[in-house]
């Protein structure tokens, strides 16, 4: 990992800031924890314990708090991603190992790092208990004034120090921006939750923040699933075949967009420090190239070190153009990724809930419910980390590429030795060209003289059975010994193809890149897995369009039981009983399918024999 120089600007700056981000940092748990206290004094308890019959004013007060529901919430999804955008600065900072606040040996920095997210998570959790709370005009403003301290604190820090050592100039404005822009986003989204909850407080408005336990958007999928389907679907643009299409009936929750949000912010900031390291690492190759210059200058008499001079230049100038170019296509590939595992997710999501599960391996069909509980808190953290990583191995491995090309191809091109870089391109396509004929021509041969003729005349292919046996035995040993050094060719070409695949697929959490059987190796995969099972077991619309039925119907019954004047409460509908209505049912289903009648059973009365009842009865 980075090491915890690379963030000069907590300590290592050149001027001496008033605010030290780190003190800060734990001194804002003071606030935290007052502010946790006054939402859990708001919050009602579900059930009442001992303790509340000694001190009656409890009430059920002090209830747990929750930042957000990370399984099912669609609302204030963006202002959730913006609130996990402001912590990008810390999250980095924990990655990079850098903040430990306490010394222990080596053995136990796991569990100080463990200490270290606790408390960036206290700090910063009072953006989402406000957000999330029922107390609007409360929440919102604790949540302002909460957000504005750690505004102004963070601008402080960088009016008064903005440059480092480490990056130069402008360092802390290059990465703190993206938060402060959160943080602004926030001030906004606080502001405007506190005039609505005051314009319904003073009943100038009506109140929407409704808890359903259904969402429009569900409803709506079930609807669109009970709808017949059109006879002729709509034209789709190429953006919608090839790219993305909307779906108004699916909604990303919240936990989605945030981890997305978040994992953009920390990849920009894990490019620019990627990219200041190298800039210093280029550095010492200049002054070491002065240096073999001056040695040369020394020794005017050598014919050695010319050529090793030039041959460093070129090195230097191929690295930094090859590693410039390979830095912008592999942040193309990670930012794509993750706007792609949003639309893989959305992919697998439905396709759960139509029952479907033949796109996973075999072992993963059924993950334990412990598993994906576990997985479920799991995944955004290791998302983020996929995505950090996975950029830098793609990076790595794609610049490694850039310069073996440069060095085959382009400069030998540039010093004049083009014709002959023609003939060996020309000689390795036609060897392999030949090598693919050869294989080509064994399926062509056996499919022409050792398959027996087709059994009919539309049968797509002739079957699995041979024909010319002797012909054929003599056709394997002759060729055995020419597939053996085919298949070297074949094993070092599913090498590549393995490293390449693995390369670039690294950063992909939704899939798998271990091989068919040892899926269960890849822990990233699993954790997947796990993730959306879980979102479907709680969010399937079908199940949730159930539940709701069933609720609705067991409300309206207690109304009608509780009210003395249950007749009155529906006076455009005419009283029908009970069986009345069972039978009507029963008619009209069975008029509908008729062969429903012979599953019936049948009236057995006492001391007769069994008779058939009237299907229509």
């Amino acid at each position: 990992m980075l090491s915890a120089e690379a963030w000069s600007w907590q300590t290592n700056v050149t001027c001496e800031s008033s605010t030290d981000m780190e003190l800060v940092l734990h001194y804002s748990l003071i606030p935290s924890f007052a502010i946790i206290l006054m939402l859990s004094f708001l919050e009602r308890r579900a059930s009442r314990s001992k303790i509340d019959g000694k001190l009656h004013l409890l009430n059920g007060r002090f209830g747990i708090v929750i930042p957000l529901d990370f399984v099912g919430t669609y609302s204030n999804r963006w202002s959730f991603g913006f609130a996990f955008g402001a912590t990008a600065n810390k999250i980095m900072f924990l990655f990079s190992e850098g903040y430990l606040p306490l010394r222990v040996p080596q053995w136990a920095q796991a569990l100080v790092l463990l200490i270290g997210g606790t408390e960036v998570g206290l700090s910063y959790f009072p953006f989402f208990a406000c957000l999330s709370t029922e107390f609007r005009i409360t929440g919102s403003v604790l949540g302002f004034f909460y957000t504005f301290t750690w505004f102004i604190i963070t601008i402080i820090n960088i009016v008064q120090c903005p440059h480092g050592q480490v990056m130069g100039d402008y360092e802390k404005i290059i990465f703190y921006w993206p938060s402060l822009i959160c943080l602004v986003f926030l001030l906004g989204r606080f502001a405007l939750m506190f005039v609505k909850a005051l314009r319904i407080r003073l009943k100038m408005d009506v109140s929407s923040q409704e808890n359903h336990f259904l969402e429009v958007h569900q409803a709506q999928h079930v609807k669109r699933l009970l709808r017949k389907p059109p006879e002729r679907q709509a034209q789709k643009s190429w953006f919608q075949r090839k790219v993305y299409e909307w779906d108004p009936c699916f909604q990303f929750p919240g936990r989605m967009i945030g981890t997305s949000a978040l994992a953009l912010i920390c990849l920009y900031i894990f490019i620019v420090i990627e990219f200041y390291i190298y800039k210093e690492f280029s550095q010492e190759l200049k002054i070491l190239e002065q240096r073999f210059e001056e040695l040369v200058d020394y020794r005017n008499g050598s014919e050695v070190l010319p050529p090793a001079v030039l041959k460093l230049k070129e090195f230097i100038n191929v690295t930094q153009g090859v590693w410039i170019f390979t830095t912008f296509a592999a942040s193309l590939t990670c930012v794509s990724y993750v706007f792609h595992i949003l639309a893989c997710y959305r992919k697998h999501m439905k396709r759960l809930w139509a029952g479907e599960k033949h796109f996973l391996p075999l072992r993963s069909r059924e993950p334990t419910s412990s598993q994906s509980v576990a997985a479920i808190a799991r995944y955004s953290g290791w998302q983020i980390a996929y995505i950090l990583w996975g950029y830098l191995v793609i990076h790595v491995v794609q610049c490694l590429f850039g310069i073996s090309i440069m060095y085959s191809f382009v400069l030998p091109i540039q010093h004049g030795q083009g014709l002959e870089v023609a003939k060996g391109l020309g000689i390795g396509i036609l060897t392999v060209g030949i090598g693919r004929g050869l294989m080509i021509l064994q399926i062509k041969i056996a499919a022409r003289f050792f398959l027996q003729p087709k059994i009919l005349p539309d049968d797509k292919q002739k079957p699995l059975a041979l024909n010319n046996r002797k012909a054929f035995h003599n056709f394997n040993y002759f060729l055995f010994f020419y597939n053996v050094l085919l298949g070297l060719g074949a094993c070092l070409f599913r090498l590549l193809c393995s490293v390449l695949l693995g390369t670039w697929l690294i950063a992909r959490i939704d899939r798998t890149i271990m091989q068919k059987g040892y899926e269960a190796a890849d822990i990233g995969f699993n954790t997947w897995v796990g993730m959306i099972f879980m979102d479907h077991y709680h969010t399937n619309p079908t199940l949730l369009s159930f539940c709701h039925i069933l609720l609705a119907g067991t409300t309206e019954k207690k109304l009608q039981k509780s009210t003395q004047y249950c007749s009155f409460n529906n006076t455009s509908e005419p009283r029908v009983s009970t069986r009345a209505r069972a039978r009507w049912l029963l008619f009209y289903t069975l008029l509908n399918n008729p062969r429903l009648t012979e599953l019936r059973k049948p009236n057995v009365q006492s001391g007769t024999s069994a008779v058939p009842q009237n299907p229509c009865v």
